[in-house]
């Protein structure tokens, strides 16, 4: 009997192992789409009603789902401590906020090149920035959900197969 419960404890823990993977290629390609929805949401901000970065970002902290609602709120809370200008307040942003998402070391590049621009440029050329920022991210979210069709699935799969194999190899 006390086998028989381990076993399934076993498949169980490598099960839930192989959801909580595949969960991961699941969420970075609707992160990616909301940080899209965030950066056209910015633009607008910049371009249509000139409001500055600090106040845009107040904004979008209310109206944007988690992470990036931490993001911005964090951006914010960064440009109020006195942070020694915008790119670095961004650049720390990231970084706090990166373990909270599961987005990739080039979208986390693409973000670090953003916010080397952010501020610096007329409105003309920000929009230019932006519009950039989101064809990287789009062809991210592209690749994102390709990586989620091949290998959430099969995460899945594996995780109880493993299980699996590890009742069998221990019995």
């Amino acid at each position: 009997m006390t086998k028989i419960i381990g076993a399934l404890i076993i498949i169980m823990a490598t099960t839930l192992a192989g959801f909580i993977l595949a969960r991961r290629y699941s969420d970075r390609p609707k992160q990616l789409r909301q940080l899209r929805n965030a950066l056209q949401s910015l633009e607008a901000e910049i371009m249509y009603g000139l409001t500055p970065v600090k106040e845009a970002s107040v904004h979008l902290s209310e109206q944007l789902p988690e992470p990036l609602a931490s993001f911005f709120s964090q951006l914010v809370v960064k440009l109020n401590d006195g942070a020694e200008s915008l790119q670095t307040a961004w650049d720390e942003t990231i970084e706090v906020f990166w373990h909270q998402t599961a987005l990739k070391s080039s979208e986390k590049e693409i973000l670090h090149q953003f916010g080397a621009t952010l501020g610096k440029h007329d409105s003309e050329n920000q929009k230019k920035q932006i519009q950039m920022a989101l064809s990287h991210l789009e062809r991210e979210e592209s690749d994102a959900r390709d990586m989620q069709a091949k290998y959430e699935k099969m995460t899945k799969s594996l995780g109880f197969l493993t299980g699996l194999l590890v009742v069998l190899l221990l019995f």
